[in-house]
C-alpha cells in the first residue's frame, strides 16, 4: 500500500500551483467576493490544459489521468482559493455522469464539461441536515420533475443541474438550465467566491440517469467527492498556515519577530499537526478511491473529518496571528476563513460526517457481521 504520488504527478501538482500563482492568486477571489461573475476565459484555460477533464475517458475528450490527478488539483485550487466551479462540475457532477450516465447522456455532455464550454452542478439538499437517499423530497413523473433544492453550489453559472429526487429507474436527473419549468435565484451563503443558489423545479423535463437507481450507488458518489473535497480542505489550510507563518517572521513586537513567542509558535505548532494530520487522513482517501477499495467509505469520513478540523484551526489561527489586521476586509485572512467554512458545510457538516463514521464502524464491530 503506497500512499505517495507517482512522480509525473508531482510534476502535475508543480505545474499547477505554478499557473494558479499567476493567474488566479487571492485577487481573483476578492473580485469574486465583490460580485464579479464566473471567469469563463480562465475555465476555458483550465479546461484546455486538460485539467477540467482530468478524471473523464479520452473517448469523450477528457485526459484520462484517473482520481490521484483529481486529488492533486483539488488541493491546489484550494489553496489558491480559486473561484471557480471545480468541486461541483468536476468533482460531483462530472462524476455522477460518467458513472451513471447512459452512453447517449456521456456522449452529449461529457465532451462539453471537459471543454470548458459547459459547467453542471448536483443538487441535493432540499433542506438542513444529513444527505439521506432514502428520505429524498420532490418527484419525478411521467419526465417531469417538481422539487426544490437549497444551497446548490455554483447554481447562477451551470448549464446542467443533476438533481437528486425519487423516480422511476433512478436516484439522479438530468434538468438542463434553459428547460422550462426551471427558476434559479441567488442565495446568500458565508463564501460568495463559491456562490450557491437556490433551484425551483416545476414539472421540468428531467432525464434519468440510468446507473444511479441504487442508493448505495448514490451514497458511494457522496464519498468519493468527500475525499476530493479532503485534497480541497487540505490545500486551503496549508495556504492559511503560510500566510500565517510568513507574517510570524516580519511581523517584529518589542524588537524580535512575534513568531519567536511561544504564544505564536506554540499556535502554529498546533496548525501544521492538523494539516499534516489532513494530508494523511487525504492520502489514505486517495488510496481508496483510485483503488475503488471498501475501505472508502471509512477512509471519506476520517479524511473529510480531518479536512474539516484543519481548515477551521488554520484559517481561524492565521487571523488571529495577524491581530487587529487580520479582522479586517482589506487583508486576505478573511477569504481563507470564508473558503474553509464553506467547505465544512458543502456535502455534510463535519458533525454529521463524525455521525456516519461511528456508524461504519459500529457496523464493522457488529458481533454478528459475517466475516
Amino acid at each position: 500500500m503506497n500512499f505517495d504520488f507517482p512522480d509525473e504527478l508531482k510534476q502535475l501538482r508543480a505545474e499547477a500551483r505554478r499557473f494558479l500563482a499567476d493567474r488566479c492568486p487571492p485577487a481573483a477571489a476578492r473580485r469574486a467576493l465583490e460580485g464579479a461573475p464566473l471567469d469563463r476565459a480562465l475555465w476555458s484555460e483550465l479546461a484546455a490544459m486538460g485539467w477540467v477533464g482530468a478524471a473523464l475517458p479520452e473517448r469523450h475528450g477528457g485526459a484520462g489521468l484517473g482520481q490521484l490527478a483529481l486529488c492533486v488539483l483539488s488541493e491546489e485550487l484550494g489553496r489558491s482559493l480559486a473561484p471557480l466551479p471545480w468541486a461541483s462540475s468536476v468533482c460531483q457532477a462530472g462524476e455522477a455522469l460518467a458513472a451513471f450516465g447512459s452512453p447517449a447522456q456521456q456522449a452529449h455532455w461529457l465532451p462539453r464539461l471537459a471543454a470548458g464550454e459547459a459547467v453542471a452542478t448536483l443538487a441535493l439538499a432540499a433542506g438542513p441536515g444529513p444527505f439521506d437517499p432514502a428520505r429524498l423530497a420532490g418527484g419525478v413523473a411521467s419526465g417531469r420533475i417538481t422539487a426544490t433544492r437549497l444551497a446548490v453550489p455554483d447554481a447562477l453559472s451551470a448549464d446542467l443541474f443533476l438533481v437528486a429526487a425519487p423516480g422511476p429507474g433512478s436516484l439522479l436527473w438530468l434538468v438542463a438550465r434553459d428547460a422550462p419549468g426551471v427558476t434559479v435565484s441567488p442565495a446568500e451563503g458565508i463564501d460568495p467566491t463559491r456562490p450557491i443558489g437556490r433551484l425551483d423545479l416545476r414539472d421540468a423535463p428531467a432525464e434519468p440517469l440510468p446507473g444511479a437507481a441504487d442508493p448505495t450507488a448514490l451514497r458511494r458518489l457522496i464519498d468519493r467527492a468527500a475525499v476530493l473535497a479532503a485534497f480541497e480542505q487540505l490545500g486551503t489550510a496549508e495556504a492559511a498556515l503560510a500566510m500565517a507563518t510568513d507574517y510570524a517572521r516580519e511581523r517584529y513586537a518589542f524588537g524580535r519577530p512575534i513568531g519567536s513567542f511561544q504564544a505564536i509558535k506554540h499556535k502554529l505548532a498546533d496548525v501544521y499537526i492538523a494539516v499534516e494530520l489532513a494530508r494523511s487522513n487525504a492520502c489514505y482517501g486517495a488510496w481508496a478511491l483510485e483503488a475503488d477499495s471498501a475501505e472508502l467509505p471509512v477512509a471519506a469520513a476520517v479524511a473529510r473529518i480531518a479536512g474539516c478540523e484543519a481548515g477551521w484551526i488554520a484559517t481561524r489561527e492565521n487571523i488571529q496571528t495577524h491581530g487587529g489586521m487580520g479582522f479586517t476586509w482589506a487583508y486576505d485572512c478573511h477569504l481563507y476563513y470564508r473558503r474553509a467554512r464553506a467547505q465544512a458545510l458543502a456535502l455534510g457538516s463535519a458533525r454529521e460526517w463524525k455521525h456516519r463514521l461511528i456508524d461504519l464502524l459500529a457496523a464493522r464491530n457488529r458481533p454478528d457481521r459475517p466475516e
